[in-house]
């Protein structure tokens, strides 16, 4: 760290400052990780374009705080040779000390987090007002803006789109999306990001010699990962280590204090695991386990090798990684050559689905133990196109993959070993794609022919059948539900598909399935679709019964008969079917005119 900033920072008197603190950056040159940022900013500065407001984002730790503060230093940077805005900030200014202390009273720092209010920004605004009391600017720094509520939002807009010339915003949030557009389409926004593992290793390796302190690369390493980009959180973990090993920092000491696994050790059991040696991954992972190895911590190291390793298949540069270890580099590059990219990703999605599950659980180590079996035994199986044309490639007569067409299986095995050539090492356009050894052969069982099945006894073709059916068996609340309430989507032996209307028993589907079955002495998969269907029973008598009385309504005898009794309407039309029925409506008398009735029956 520079001097300048070593003064500005100071030391407290009479106690300790943790490394995050006492190595804040005071300046943009010792800002680690935020070179575009610092670019568009020295630009501005150097032209004279600068922004009304500013808008800092990014994930914790990454200098969003700091960074606010060297902007209010370097908008108000003044010496005895410079007075004006200048990203230089190497000699130490007037206003310089206060600010990065937090103590200057033209820069106002706010937590949004607990002054959420309208209140709150009504009092900047009435603020903002008055010039500085001894700075260039008056700075505003709101942490956390995203926390304001919509009202405070609001009474800032005005504000925050046309300040005074003496009055600058900078804004910092970790929630992006929870910020309005309305104000971020008024601010200059700046994504702060993670600092890559290899930056943190050399800022760590650097404080570490600044501190005195005798520290392993591979700790260091260690601590790079854990802080997964995050400048504040690697300190903190480094801190803890120094606190940790009394001064001295060992690859074991940082793995025992986070509870992580043995690099090394992880790559043997990910070797394990893709050769498809239960016992093996399950007595590794035991000794990690007894050694103090967090079981989530286990298979999230896993999760990051195969990730490493499907990387290095693509980007073999990526080996050049400095927080990755000797071993890693060597064996992930092995692995990338050997193994697949469809068995890399089905052993990526097992493990993200199974970290979740070791995290929920209340027996950890037992619901990881069974996540690496499952992985192990999916490493015995070949993938989905390795199995197509493993069969693709069998002998035209019908022969099994790997013997003579033709030839008979052997007494004992009654089939020949089929899956042996699918289980065997297979190599494709992309390389090994399953086992790194060759497991044992294992019998091909030949699936059973599939027989016909027998005609139902009483065949079911339509709703009418169905209908049938339930007077047949004398079930009239069932027929009565089942023609008012079922529309046919689909029929086929076996398997009904229906709609059911609005005011439909919430039972009927299930009835209908058990009374199919009753009936017809076979078992039916009667399903619910959402597709309209067909029209119900009732609705389909109702529509031949409309279509009948407006055919006799045409017809000249009925016209005849309704005229001649005024007030008179067909309720009911009967299509006699038997010479019998057709003697007796022959005979049968006219209505007497003289009665009183407004309905007739045909």
């Amino acid at each position: 760290m520079s001097d300048a900033g070593k003064e500005l920072e100071g030391k407290a008197a009479g106690g300790y400052r943790v490394l995050a603190r006492k190595y804040r950056p005071a300046d943009f040159s010792s800002l680690i990780g935020q070179e575009p940022m610092v670019r568009t900013l020295t630009n501005a500065f150097s032209t004279g374009r600068i922004a009304q407001a500013w808008m800092l984002t990014g994930v914790r730790g990454v200098g969003k705080t700091t960074t606010a503060r060297i902007l209010a230093r370097a908008l108000n940077y003044k010496t005895t040779d410079i007075d004006q805005p200048s990203v230089d900030l190497t000699v130490p200014g007037e206003h310089c000390k206060a600010i990065m202390e937090g103590r200057h009273v033209d820069v106002v720092e706010m937590d949004a987090a607990s002054h959420t209010g309208i209140d709150d920004i009504r009092e900047i605004i009435e603020q903002v007002r008055y010039a500085p009391v001894s700075a260039r600017y008056k700075v505003y720094i709101i942490d956390e803006v995203h926390m304001l509520s919509t009202q405070a939002f609001n009474g800032l807009l005005k504000t925050l789109e046309e300040p005074p010339p003496h009055v600058k915003f900078i804004f910092a949030t970790t929630e992006i999306r929870k910020v309005p557009i309305t104000v971020l389409s008024r601010c200059q926004r700046f994504d702060l990001r993670r600092v890559d593992a290899g930056m943190l290793t050399g800022h760590l390796n650097r404080i570490a010699g600044l501190e005195g302190i005798a520290v392993d690369d591979e700790a260091v390493a260690m601590v790079a990962r854990a802080a997964e980009g995050s400048v504040r959180d690697a300190l903190s973990i480094f801190d803890q280590a120094i606190a940790h090993g009394a001064g001295t920092v060992t690859a074991e000491q940082v793995r025992s204090m986070l509870g992580l696994a043995d690099r090394g050790r992880v790559v043997d059991l990910f070797e394990h695991l893709m050769k498809g040696d239960t016992a093996a991954a399950l007595t590794e992972f035991r000794a990690q386990y007894d050694v103090g190895a967090d079981p989530a911590a286990v298979l999230t190291d896993l999760a990051e090798f195969n990730h490493l390793v499907t990387r290095l298949r693509f980007v073999p540069s990526a080996a050049s990684d400095v927080s990755l270890s000797e071993e890693e580099r060597r064996r992930g590059a092995a692995f990338s050559t050997s193994l697949s990219v469809r068995v890399l990703s089905r052993t990526w999605q097992m493990l993200l689905k199974g970290i979740p599950e070791v995290q929920s659980s209340n027996r950890p180590a037992s619901a990881a133990e069974m996540v690496l079996i499952r992985i192990a035994h999916a490493a015995e199986l070949p993938t989905l196109d390795e199995a197509l044309k493993s069969l693709g490639d069998a002998p035209q007569g019908g022969g099994l993959p790997g013997r003579p067409s033709g030839s008979s299986p052997s007494p004992g095995n009654g089939v020949t070993n089929a899956v042996s050539a699918a289980r065997a090492p297979v190599t494709t356009g992309g390389g090994q794609t399953m086992r790194l050894v060759e497991s044992a052969p294992v019998d091909y069982v030949a699936p059973p022919q599939p027989v016909a099945e027998a005609a139902p006894a009483v065949p079911v073709r339509s709703l009418e059948d169905i209908a049938a059916l339930a007077d047949a068996n004398r079930d009239m609340l069932f027929k009565t539900q089942f023609k008012a309430c079922v529309r046919l989507v689909g029929i086929e032996p076996g398997k009904l598909s229906v709609s059911l209307t609005a005011d439909a028993p919430r039972t009927l589907a299930n009835d209908l399935s058990n009374r199919l079955e009753k009936w017809t002495g076979r078992r039916w998969l009667v399903s619910v679709s959402r597709e309209d269907g067909g029209p119900t029973l009732a609705e389909a008598e109702a529509a031949k019964k409309n279509d009948a009385i407006l055919d006799a309504k045409n017809d000249p005898a009925v016209a005849a008969i309704l005229s001649r009794f005024p007030g008179a309407r067909i309720v009911n039309i009967s299509i006699p079917d038997a010479p019998a029925d057709e003697q007796q409506t022959e005979t049968d008398p006219l209505p007497d005119p003289g009665v009183d009735d407004d309905e007739t029956d045909i």
